[in-house]
Order: C-alpha cells, then sequence, then structure tokens
C-alpha cells in the first residue's frame, strides 16, 4: 500500500487534536501496527516521512515512529455493536 492509503486508514481510526496536526484514537479503538504492540488511547502524527505514535506510561511519555514504507499491515480492533 502507498502512503496516502495508509494515511486514511489511520483518519478513519482517530480524530483531530483541536489545535494540533495530530490524532487521537478514537474512544474504544485501538490499534495494532505491524503485527506490534496494541495502542489505546495513543496520539498519532501523520508526518511527511513518518507516523509518530505517543503513548503516555505514568509521568512518562514515549514516542515510536514508523517508516511510511514499512507499514506492512495495521489492524483496528473495537467492540462490536449487537
Amino acid at each position: 500500500m502507498n502512503k496516502s492509503t495508509w494515511e486514511k486508514v489511520f483518519e478513519y481510526a482517530s480524530m483531530p487534536v483541536h489545535g494540533t496536526l495530530s490524532r487521537k484514537l478514537r474512544k474504544g479503538l485501538k490499534i495494532q501496527i505491524n503485527e506490534g504492540k496494541v495502542y489505546e488511547g495513543a496520539v498519532l502524527f501523520l508526518g511527511e516521512d513518518f507516523l509518530r505514535v505517543t503513548e503516555k506510561s505514568g509521568a512518562e511519555s514515549i514516542n515510536t515512529y514508523y517508516d511510511w514504507e514499512k507499514l506492512l499491515c495495521v489492524r483496528t480492533i473495537g467492540q462490536t455493536e449487537e
């Protein structure tokens, strides 16, 4: 897939953070990138050359960077409606 397709996937899974270029995952939605860690409550930054995922762990802020060209798969995980 190309970068614009991946951007659409991340835009679907998130919503803009007011006053920034970042996007917060939608409530109740988790994502998994390249079969790795599952992120919940994370903030995404869709950069020109990279994707940054920011998560909080206690008093720390953890940033993980992904190269757009190295993305192989993205899984979205959410509750089903009955």
